[in-house]
Formats: structure tokens, C-alpha cells, sequence
């Protein structure tokens, strides 16, 4: 059994875990296709803000749109840090070995994604 068949993602990322495969350099390297179709998704949804734009729809179904894409890439973020968490920083991938530098990168990286 694979160790990311273990692990209960938490309530806030809604995604299958994106964890690894002891061959792969990156934490999402065994779900990169489920991966890459959420941001065609998510791309898709951003050409469709346009084509609302475009269409001159109603602000707030446009700002209502845009949440919908901001909470959409939150998710993948999210999952992605799940993973860096479970496989980078376990000495599986290209995190710095030292922890205190460990936890410095991914306390940045998460500051960052709330800083907005």
C-alpha cells in the first residue's frame, strides 16, 4: 500500500493527494496528469471570465467567476504543499536537507499563498 493511501486529506484541499512514487523528483510526479488537467481547467475557467467581459455580463457574476478561479487554484496550492510536506521535505525530492530550512521554505511558500 502506498503511503499517500494513508494519509486523509485534510477537509480544505479538495483534491486526490498528489503524492509519489519513490522514483519521481517531485511530490506530484505520480498524479502530474490529474494534475495538469485542473489547470486546463482552471485555464478554461479564466477564458471563460473573458468571454463574460466580453459579453459585458454583470459585475458581480464576473467578480462571483473570478472567486471561483482564485478558490480553484487555493485547492491545487494547497494539494501541492501536501505533497511537498509528505515527499519533498522526507528526503524524497529537491527540499533542503537541513529541517530548519525545510520549514522556512515551506512557511514562505504558504505566507505567499495568503498574502493576496
Amino acid at each position: 500500500m502506498r503511503a499517500s493511501a494513508l494519509h486523509t486529506p485534510s477537509p480544505y484541499v479538495k483534491i486526490t493527494s498528489m503524492a509519489t512514487t519513490s522514483q519521481g523528483l517531485r511530490g506530484y510526479s505520480a498524479t502530474k496528469d490529474q494534475l495538469r488537467k485542473r489547470l486546463r481547467r482552471v485555464e478554461g475557467q479564466v477564458r471563460g471570465l473573458e468571454r463574460m467581459v466580453e459579453e459585458d455580463r454583470y459585475c458581480i457574476d464576473v467578480v462571483t467567476q473570478i472567486n471561483a478561479v482564485q478558490a480553484a487554484l487555493d485547492k491545487i496550492a494547497l494539494g501541492l504543499l501536501d505533497d511537498h510536506a509528505r515527499h519533498c521535505m522526507r528526503g524524497k525530492g529537491a527540499a533542503p536537507s537541513d529541517p530548519d530550512t525545510q520549514v522556512d521554505e515551506l512557511m514562505g511558500a504558504v505566507g505567499r499563498l495568503l498574502s493576496r
